[in-house]
């Protein structure tokens, strides 16, 4: 049993909090706490992989065949 107690707490401590956690804010505010908390990493994860996406398009090495096709793609539009 001694690898359950995690910083001096015994696993009924644990127990015990979490009753009292339901009971103060009932199971529908942590549900949604749960919703928006994943919400929110979902949003983030999101935005950090887009910013890497923007990073990667600005910083696109430059070479003369690229050049070329975007002369030719220009040209061909006008």
């Amino acid at each position: 049993m001694e690898y359950i107690k995690m910083a001096g707490l015994s696993i009924w401590h644990v127990v015990i909090f979490l009753i009292v956690v339901v009971l103060l804010f009932g199971t529908s505010k942590l549900k949604n706490l749960g919703k928006d908390v994943g919400g929110a990493v979902k949003d983030f994860k999101k935005s950090m992989r887009d910013e890497t996406e923007e990073n990667a398009q600005l910083h696109t090495p430059r070479t003369i065949d690229a050049e070329v096709k975007t002369a030719d793609h220009s040209s061909a539009k006008s």
